[in-house]
């Protein structure tokens, strides 16, 4: 028998409306001293009355301190749930995708809270954050095992997020990770360091609105900023673009560029620079180079609400700056993955940007996260990638 987190009066509103979070100062401490739970432990959430809400898990040394895995307070989580979840999630993709690479589990979003696996062919990259699903992750990797027989499982357990749930921070790998880790993505291969690269190893999410660049950019030349391994730039040079620029800080992401560039033969149209965006951005600005395209992608500016303002004038500039080397009515592809900035907000930056260096932006396409980064409707912090397509031209 699980115990019970019982929540303050009148606190269940946005539990009942489908939210999956309980913060600590919800809870009547009173009734069930937070004290008195384990990090990680499964509880019943109970409204004021004593009427169960549903089974999750607590960790009372955090902010959110419990998350809701069921409505039915009958259920644990343990090997026959997680297996259920993950099979529900796996016919999910099935919809939309026919080859084996995509994100796998999206959290809450996919009814796991706490846990993100990403799949590359017989290879996933797992990243567990919360204490709840760190007491469980045994169980995890064995339905890992029973469903897909994974060539390799890596852990990559290096993120902030477990550091406030008390949680070490580690990368470990079980199996045999293949040296040269391929995957495919709209015809463009790419060369994945699961082992060192960024969060889970690559950025799915944006999907298709790469394939919504790809065509637009035959015989353009295009800058790609915040490339990583050139999953826009790399993709644009094998849809036919006559020339492609990738910037990034990181020397290890521009030699993942380079090695993915020859991988599809486009070697010779790639370029990369590696420096600070803005730094980068002014130099070419400087030096009168133009670009048919640029595409502005960069890490979440925004991480917290309490850094907005800073966040969105860090938006504002470098819009503005790549509008400053993009050719007369040439295409900007100004990219969000804050969850704090909205689509609107976004919006309002490039156009801000743009009225600021007397250039009229139209907005003629945007993108959405993929179908394999569903969104909980109940939860706005599920949705979190925009992607605004704007032609760039001369004032009105």
């Amino acid at each position: 028998m699980l115990a019970s987190l019982r929540l303050k009066k009148n606190e269940e509103r946005r539990i009942k409306q489908g939210h999956l979070w309980v913060f600590s100062n919800e809870v009547d401490i009173q009734a069930t001293p937070l004290k008195d739970f384990e990090p990680g432990q499964q509880v019943i959430i109970e409204g004021n009355n004593g009427k169960p809400l549903g089974m999750g898990y607590v960790n009372p040394k955090t902010l959110i301190c419990a998350r809701i895995l069921s409505r039915s307070p009958k259920l644990e989580m343990n090997l026959k749930f997680l297996k259920k979840r993950i099979q529900a999630a796996q016919a999910l993709r099935e919809l939309s995708f026919d080859k084996p690479f995509y994100r796998l589990i999206f959290a809450e979003a996919d009814g796991l809270p706490g846990l993100v696996i990403d799949r590359f062919g017989d290879v996933f990259s797992v990243q567990i954050s919360t204490a709840g699903m760190e007491a469980v992750k045994d169980d995890i990797l064995q339905v890992l095992e029973n469903l897909y027989h994974p060539q390799a499982i890596v852990l990559k357990n290096e993120l902030a997020a477990r550091e406030l749930e008390g949680l070490p921070l580690y990368e470990e790998v079980i199996g045999e990770l293949p040296e040269n880790l391929l995957i495919e993505e709209n015809t463009t291969q790419f060369a994945i360091p699961v082992q060192g690269g960024q969060k889970t190893g690559w950025f799915y999410d944006h999907r298709q609105s790469r394939a919504r660049l790809q065509q637009l950019v035959e015989g353009k030349r295009v800058l790609d900023v915040f490339s990583y391994l050139g999953g826009w730039g790399v993709a644009c040079a094998n849809a036919g673009a006559e020339e492609v620029t990738c910037i990034d800080a990181s020397e290890f992401a521009l030699d993942g560029v380079d090695s993915n560039a020859q991988l599809n033969g486009v070697q010779d149209k790639v370029i990369t620079i590696q420096g600070n965006a803005f730094d980068v951005l002014n130099a070419l600005k400087m030096e009168a180079h133009k670009y048919d395209v640029v595409i502005v992608d960069p890490p979440a500016f925004i991480k917290r609400k309490k850094d907005f303002k800073q966040g969105f004038e860090a938006y504002k500039r470098i819009n503005q700056l790549a509008m400053r080397v993009l050719e007369k009515d040439g295409i900007l592809v100004s990219a969000s993955c804050s969850h704090h900035l909205t689509r609107d907000q976004l919006l309002q930056a490039v156009q801000s940007a743009g009225r600021h260096i007397d250039r009229q932006v139209q907005l003629f396409d945007q993108g959405h996260q993929g179908p394999d980064h569903p969104v909980h409707p109940a939860i706005p912090e599920t949705e979190y990638i925009k992607t605004l397509f704007f032609k760039v031209g001369a004032s009105w």
